[in-house]
């Protein structure tokens, strides 16, 4: 019983601190019509800290949405467009020899930032996107022999185009692995598509301003961490993640040749995080199996590695992730 009263006053109070996501919510629908899982997915890795990789077609206002999101919170952002020719220096910064002071000087790049928005990461070469793998990972990044840490909070904004191959490098495993979640972004329905054309036509540009402070988005994150994880719940975790790796152990014996690799332990923290996050945005202090569920797609999707059976059979790591949602038993 005490137990139940707890959880209600906790429900109270995530209620009330979670009011600003309605701000930032409100503030994203000036400027993006629609797009409400891409809004949503935007702020859970705001709240949770942790990096978010958004695919799509061009034209679907991914990089709207999120230098949209770095102007609600005032904060420090910066855009780094990668291209093929692009250098790690161009992205984490450099030492520079000053002829006045006759030494070398730290140059800091821009990933030295809030928000990082890496604009069509996968167009860049491997030793470029490996740059950002210590400031994705430590929060920091080494320059000569010196290590500078980066500014709280640290979030990297990815963008890429899954249609273009040519002149593209796909994102290695580790690094893909970095990312919290993998948001695949798609066309907005008929009704909102007219929204856009009339809001383009009329050319006003909506006037952004801030609705946080980095400092309040660092104690947001203190009370998510507060949103309460049942222990039945935990338990639904690790299953969903470990029918990834062991499908033929919770019935799925055909997905077995298909699955090289399942989800590391990094998936299962990080869907336990966007749960809780999921659920403070729905202004509730504890987690179902429906907030689960509802994130597993974009925490998941990057973490299975797919046999050539797999990919011989068309069977998508989307398809894989479904069925093993639906197999999973519900606490």
């Amino acid at each position: 019983m005490a137990e139940s009263i707890d959880i209600r006053e906790l429900n109270e109070r995530i209620e009330k601190q979670s009011a600003f996501v309605t701000n930032l919510v409100t503030g994203m629908n000036q400027v993006i019509v629609g797009q409400k899982h891409l809004i949503e997915s935007l702020i859970i890795g705001l709240l949770s800290d942790g990096h978010v990789l958004l695919e799509g077609v061009p034209g679907l206002a991914k990089t709207k949405a999120i230098k949209t999101l770095a102007q609600l919170v005032d904060s420090k952002f910066n855009r780094i467009q990668f291209t093929p020719d692009l250098l790690p220096a161009d992205v984490i910064g450099t030492m520079i020899y000053s002829q006045k002071e006759e030494r070398f000087t730290v140059e800091q790049g821009p990933v030295f930032s809030n928000f990082v928005l890496a604009d069509e990461i996968n167009r860049a070469p491997a030793k470029v996107q490996s740059a950002l793998l210590e400031a994705m990972q430590e929060r920091q990044v080494t320059i000569g022999k010196a290590t500078y840490p980066l500014p709280s909070p640290f979030l990297v904004l990815a963008t890429q185009n899954p249609i273009e191959q040519e002149g593209t490098y796909p994102l290695p495993e580790a690094q893909v692995d970095r990312f919290m979640l993998k948001v695949i972004i798609d066309y907005p329905k008929l009704d909102e598509e007219k929204l856009i054309i009339r809001q383009q036509i009329k050319g006003e540009a909506a006037d952004v301003k801030p609705v946080m402070t980095t400092n309040e988005i660092m104690e947001a994150r203190k009370v998510v961490r507060d949103v309460y994880l049942d222990e039945k719940i935990e338990q639904y975790i690790a299953d969903i993640v470990f029918c990834t790796r062991f499908p033929e152990k919770y019935g799925l014996k055909e997905l077995k040749e298909f699955i090289e690799f399942g989800g590391s332990p990094r998936a299962s923290i990080n869907l336990a995080l966007a749960s809780r996050a999921y659920a403070f945005i729905k202004h509730r202090g504890y987690v179902i199996p429906e907030d689960v569920r509802a994130v597993a797609h974009d925490v998941l999707r990057h973490r299975i590695g797919l046999t050539y059976e797999a990919e011989a059979n068309n069977v998508t790591t989307e398809e894989i992730v479904s069925k093993v949602i639906n197999k999973v038993e519900v606490p």
